[in-house]
């Protein structure tokens, strides 16, 4: 079996950035099982991300979702549905790339922030193939999911499906990638746990 680390739905461990190199534990065969499983917050985009394929999820978007459905808790995954995997069939459209570079929804810096240093999460996830939108290299500094969560030895996951199917509440994620000497990544099916009613 061959495929490169950051193939598919996906895992980023911090030494897949600059700002993770160095941090003790920060490859997939060192980081602490526990740390893999987390509540779900999903933040649900898919509306504006349907109006604007460059939509920047931020810090006030966060703070009026908080006050409709719960504070965010440490230690957990927050997810951003997109619903950009349902593009998934059509390799072109999942892309979205034109002359001036792809285009696709993410966090912007201040949101990242936020939740890094004020509500300490475990990760971040999305439905398209980075974390950060397809335009943050326009961001300062360029691409911050990668720069923040990573500097502060946090994960990424990227390709996700289903989240359409999760409250925004509730679930627990099982998110383990391949234990990979040094990885800085992994291919992994994230499983979503949900109380039956």
């Amino acid at each position: 079996f061959s495929c490169g680390e950051h193939t598919g739905t996906h895992f980023d461990a911090p030494i897949h950035w600059v700002s993770g190199k160095d941090l003790p534990q920060n490859a997939t065969d060192s980081i602490a099982p526990e740390r893999f499983i987390g509540p779900a917050f999903v933040i649900d985009c898919s509306k504006q991300a349907a109006a604007d394929p460059d939509f920047l999820l931020t810090k006030p978007f966060l703070l009026d979702w908080e006050k409709r459905h719960a504070r965010i808790a440490a230690r957990s995954w927050v997810l951003m549905r997109t619903d950009w995997s349902k593009k998934s069939g059509d390799a072109v459209a999942y892309q979205n790339y034109d002359e001036t570079g792809q285009h696709t929804p993410g966090p912007d810096t201040d949101a990242v922030r936020f939740l890094v240093e004020e509500r300490d999460i475990l990760g971040f996830g999305t439905e398209s193939i980075g974390t950060d939108a397809g335009q943050a290299y326009h961001l300062r500094p360029p691409y911050p999911c990668h720069y923040y969560m990573h500097g502060a030895g946090r994960y990424g996951l990227q390709c996700l499906r289903n989240l359409d199917q999760l409250p925004p509440t509730g679930a627990l994620v099982v998110a383990a990638p391949l234990k990979i000497r040094n990885g800085s990544g992994s291919p992994l099916r994230v499983l979503a746990l949900v109380e039956s009613r």
